[in-house]
């Protein structure tokens, strides 16, 4: 492990400082790539416009005219919380903008797989709709966009994700309007924009367009109420929080903490035993975010986008119990999963030193709907990308074998797959993704073919300096700053996937040091001369009496007094 302490450019800090920002947040905020204070400003006026993301006024024109026709629109969803936020907020907006016929559709990830199929198009003309929407997928959905046009339906395509390609082109579905940030011609400058802000940018063009025809007295319905949603799903979705989603997730925290949510958001956080007056993008991403996501792996996905729905405060902890039930039955799953892809990871090699350029671990007994998250703790045991298999459970595929990988920084996990699939043709007979997260289908017989595929790819593309585990931080912290209101100051800014939450290195002194839980390591430290609690999650081997650790800073509370200790992220041994 190297500890690598982030540059820091004093005039950026300088700048930030001048606006009577703190010294310490200047010091993160800088380090984090802010120039100018106005960056930092959260207000709803400083969002980017929605006529800048492409498609947006032709979607609205589109729905504003199904609504006034009394057409019959239905909601294609994705069943990760990205897409059931997604799908809350279309429903529940468009209903608040006057539609009074929509529903929804959403795909069952073991027999439908991702994204629009032909089959769901059917589904949703057999239903009576007129108008398919997706959220968080279409994009490549090429084959199902076709199909609904030949039905007779309009085809609105709202996503996030890239664009396929097609004989080294783009190609995009043939829907009635696509709006998409990275779809060609689109100068959104938030490329990094979830399906769930997507959405909500549709219905912020959607009511402009409303408001234009003369349907509302004065501005409209008003839709911050879904910001707690579109929070929500932004950082499940481990998108980067560019200064645009950072305002949409600062906005819909502010509701959280106000308590004005939707009843099952509310009962999430009941669920997850988490204080929602004091909520944080933690709590979104591995309290909340995990909960819905539960669903989608090992469930159903109507079951959390039903508790997204629902005003009733009774049916909403209904659901979240069970979600909450759900999501102890996949970590259970998961944790046997991941014990037995460890043994077999390990018996690849002796040691960590020598472990092979990429993991590919299959097992007859694992559960497909766990297999990313696997693939994702293999990845930051070993610090190599990692792919997890799994035997699909979709009729008449029981040949085939799902796989979800997870990657590293310097190795492209997709344009790895590209790369293999022209290498050995026939042997991927699907996949997808991006840099560090993609899926992929292959034939049982094919596995070793594919493990030695990928392992040559990363021998050729990773080096020694890529795999060699670093950690940025901020390097030392200076004792005035250890302080509980300084902790709570940072616990309360907007944190997450391309913003790291603060974590601090330095050298420091171990006094005393004892498992706790059995699992845990509990320490007595001097920093900078002065006595802090530590814990280091996970850890069990013993630390030298000084070391280089980092860590993030928390505030303890112990017979109703609160202390700052510090949370062991790793050190450099």
């Amino acid at each position: 492990m190297k500890i690598i302490v982030r540059d820091v450019p004093p005039r950026s800090v300088w700048a930030l400082e001048k606006a009577g920002i703190h010294p310490l947040l200047a010091q993160l905020y800088a380090a984090r790539g802010v120039l100018d204070p106005s960056e930092l400003d959260a207000a709803l006026a400083h969002l980017l416009a929605p006529a800048s993301l492409k498609g947006t006024a032709e979607a609205a024109a589109l729905l504003a005219d199904a609504i006034a026709a009394d057409k019959k629109l239905c909601i294609v969803a994705d069943y990760d919380c990205d897409g059931a936020t997604a799908c809350a907020v279309a429903l529940r907006g468009l209903r608040l903008l006057g539609a009074q016929h929509v529903d929804y559709i959403v795909p069952d990830r073991v027999q439908d797989g991702y994204g629009l199929t032909a089959p769901i198009s059917q589904r949703v003309k057999a239903s009576g709709a007129d108008v398919l929407i997706t959220v968080d997928n279409g994009i490549a959905s090429f084959d199902g966009v076709a199909t609904a046009r030949a039905l007779g339906l309009q085809v609105l395509v709202t996503d996030h994700h890239l664009c396929a390609s097609v004989d080294g082109q783009i190609a995009l579905p043939d829907a009635d309007v696509i709006v998409n940030p990275n779809q060609p011609g689109c100068s959104f400058e938030s490329k990094s924009i979830a399906g769930v802000g997507v959405m909500f940018y549709v219905l912020l063009a959607l009511r402009a367009e409303l408001r234009a025809r003369g349907v509302f007295d004065g501005t409209g319905p008003r839709l911050d109420t879904l910001l707690p949603l579109v929070a929500l799903g932004t950082v499940a979705d481990v998108v980067k929080l560019d200064a645009n989603n950072r305002r949409l997730v600062a906005q819909g925290l502010k509701r959280v903490r106000a308590l004005a949510m939707p009843a099952g958001l509310t009962s999430l956080f009941v669920a997850a035993s988490r204080d929602a007056a004091a909520a944080t993008t933690f709590d979104f991403g591995f309290a909340l975010g995990p909960r819905i996501n539960a669903a989608g792996r090992l469930s159903d996905m109507t079951l959390g986008i039903e508790c997204l729905l629902t005003d009733d405060a009774n049916r909403a902890l209904e659901l979240a119990t069970t979600l909450d039930n759900i999501n102890r039955e996949r970590r259970e799953i998961e944790g046997t999963m991941r014990e037995q892809a460890l043994l077999v990871a390990e018996s690849l090699f002796e040691d960590a030193s020598n472990a092979p350029p990429a993991i590919c671990v299959f097992d007859p007994d694992f559960h497909e709907g766990v297999v990313g998250i696997v693939a994702s703790r293999l990845k930051d045991k070993l610090h190599r990308p990692a792919f997890v298999f799994a035997p699909s459970g979709a009729t008449g595929h029981g040949h085939e074998l799902k796989g979800s990988g997870r990657s590293i920084p310097g190795f492209h996990l997709r344009d790895a797959l590209d790369l293999v699939a022209k290498r050995h043709p026939g042997v991927l007979l699907r996949f997808g993704g991006h840099a560090m997260a993609a899926g992929c289908t292959i034939a049982e017989e094919h596995f070793e073919i594919f493990e030695q595929g990928l392992a040559q790819v990363a021998q050729e593309w990773l080096s020694a300096a890529t795999l060699m585990r670093r950690l940025d931080t901020d390097g030392p912290l200076k004792p005035e700053y250890r302080r509980v209101d300084l902790v709570d100051a940072l616990h309360h800014e907007v944190w997450g996937q391309g913003f790291a939450a603060p974590t601090f290195s330095e050298e420091v002194e171990v006094v005393s040091q004892r498992l706790v839980g059995e699992k845990h390591l509990s320490l007595k430290l001097k920093h900078r001369g002065d006595p802090v609690d530590g814990i280091w999650f996970g850890r069990t081997e013993p630390l030298p009496a000084r070391v280089k650790l980092a860590f993030r800073l928390d505030a303890d509370s112990w017979r109703g007094e609160r202390k700052v200790r510090f949370l062991i992220e790793a050190a450099e041994l």
